[in-house]
């Protein structure tokens, strides 16, 4: 049987000529930014870890603008609707690919949930470590320690990403939300303090290019993913919809809280996008 994960794959062709100027710029740019914000971020943790402990009070802003500008340099327009929360509880979205991690940090305080494999990647993993990321094993007997670990960091006020499609997508659609991660939110008492943001991440592709552009599933590489998206003459945009945030407590179990938040998250697709079965 043929799945959209099995048809045509994304033409990715390499950079020449004017593609290759504007990843040598756009590259050079983007790398100064984040690595050298890196760099002063790392500075400020060894101030705010003795002072502040789990919390952070000074890094997550220098995270903000970092991920922000990200989308100026690159080209890409970005459009919020809705207003991140405030109060204790996490975050789950539907998952396009790496770029989501940018879009997701530009306008809130976050920290993300990822597979162990995330902390070994070239560049990425070591990002992801310096922003906090909670790295989980997909192995039983670790499931009550990484519970654990989540839950002592919703308690300190931080608000958590998932992305409970348990893969990334071709953007075009929202697979169907595992409900193991939402055991965490149900532990100890945790469902009768905390809320659950659904937010949609809706990429729209350049005029007249795949409208799985800024898609990046199975075993696309990052490497020339990457490329295909500096090297692009045009750009198209991302908006992100925050909904209402829900209380755990109103749901009777986590199948239930993560139906709902799967349903709203698909709710905001645009219309063209409604049309793309939900499969493989």
């Amino acid at each position: 049987m043929t799945t959209w994960r099995s048809a045509v794959p994304l033409p990715m062709q390499r950079p020449s000529g004017a593609g290759w100027l504007r990843v040598a710029w756009r590259g050079a740019v983007l790398g100064t930014v984040v690595y050298g914000g890196l760099l002063v971020l790392l500075v400020l943790r060894l101030i705010e870890a003795p002072l502040f402990g789990a919390r952070r009070p000074l890094t997550p802003h220098l995270t903000r603008a970092i991920c922000r500008a990200t989308f100026p340099i690159l080209g890409i327009g970005y459009r919020v609707r809705g207003q991140p929360m405030r109060q204790i509880g996490a975050v789950v979205a539907n998952h396009a690919g790496w770029l989501d991690i940018f879009a997701l940090n530009a306008c809130q305080s976050v920290y993300f949930v990822a597979k162990a494999e995330v902390a070994g990647w070239p560049g990425i993993g070591w990002l992801a470590r310096a922003n906090g990321t909670v790295f989980i094993r997909r192995d039983p007997k670790e499931a009550k320690a990484q519970q654990a670990v989540m839950e002592a960091r919703i308690r300190a006020g931080h608000h958590l990403v998932f992305f409970p499609e348990g893969t990334s997508t071709d953007g075009l659609r929202v697979q169907p939300f595992k409900s193991t991660l939402f055991a965490a939110f149900y532990a100890d008492g945790l469902d009768r303090v905390m809320q659950i943001q659904p937010v949609t991440l809706i990429w729209r592709a350049p005029e007249g290019a795949d409208p799985r552009f800024y898609g990046w599933w199975a075993d696309m590489g990052f490497g020339a993913h990457f490329l295909h998206v500096l090297a692009a003459p045009r750009q198209g945009a991302v908006e992100l919809v925050f909904h209402d945030p829900v209380a755990v407590s109103a749901f009777p179990s986590r199948k239930a809280l993560a139906g709902h938040c799967e349903a709203v998250v698909r709710s905001a697709l645009p219309q063209e996008f409604q049309g793309f079965a939900v499969d493989g």
